[in-house]
């Protein structure tokens, strides 16, 4: 591999690693709240509301079954309003943050739902708000599979972003396109792979990690 295309690697490397830090963050801002939001209102939670319950539903599932490269085109019009541009690294951030926040409130959701009722019931019994349920109840308890689900999450937003680079996102996909396929650079296509799979079993490996930490204080 020649100096130049080393250069472009590291700088594609950043670039994927940025599409996937910032979209994973708002997923999980984003994300979290509306999984709390989808239990609390379903049938039996501290917020019952059933028709909210089944709009957020419909809402969520909608966005979850376009796959993501019809979301990502379609979403051009929008990431062209919010970054001034439909190319580029901080436009991918859109659509992999809008893919991924359903995604990881759905994953949240079944972890906040394993959370023994019994719990919920007793500080209810002592005058807890819903609040207080979801501060000291619900998160805590969850939070192993939380975390759990984030990772999960990421690992998915590094295929995205690789996906993303068809269309000029930038990052490792489009290194591998432009280089690696296009101009049959097999050592390009290759260290992407590499570079890839390091990645990704390095963040499964922090994930994991952590998790062990969180049930141990547990």
């Amino acid at each position: 591999m020649t100096p130049v295309l080393f250069d472009l690697l590291l700088r594609s490397i950043w670039e994927t690693l940025l599409m996937t830090g910032a979209s994973g963050l708002i997923s999980l801002i984003a994300g979290l709240p509306l999984g709390l939001a989808l239990v609390a209102t379903d049938r039996g939670g501290i917020a019952e509301n059933l028709w909210i319950s089944r709009l957020l539903g419909a809402i969520v599932n909608g966005f979850r079954s376009v796959p993501f490269i019809i979301l990502l085109v379609a979403l051009i019009p929008v990431t062209r309003l919010i970054v001034g541009t439909a190319l580029g690294t901080w436009a991918a951030i859109v659509p992999l943050a809008i893919a991924a926040t359903p995604y990881y409130a759905r994953i949240a959701e079944v972890s906040l739902r394993e959370v023994d009722r019994g719990l919920i019931e007793a500080v209810r019994a002592m005058g807890g708000n819903r609040w207080t349920i979801i501060r000291e109840v619900l998160v805590p308890e969850a939070l192993p599979g939380i975390v759990a689900g984030f990772t999960v999450t990421l690992v998915t937003l590094i295929g995205a972003s690789a996906m993303a680079g068809a269309i000029g996102a930038g990052g490792l996909g489009d290194l591998a396109i432009r280089y690696g396929y296009q101009r049959f650079e097999t050592g390009v296509m290759i260290a992407v792979v590499i570079v890839l799979i390091v990645i990704v079993c390095g963040i499964q490996w922090l994930g994991d990690r952590l998790v062990a930490r969180i049930d141990h204080r547990a």
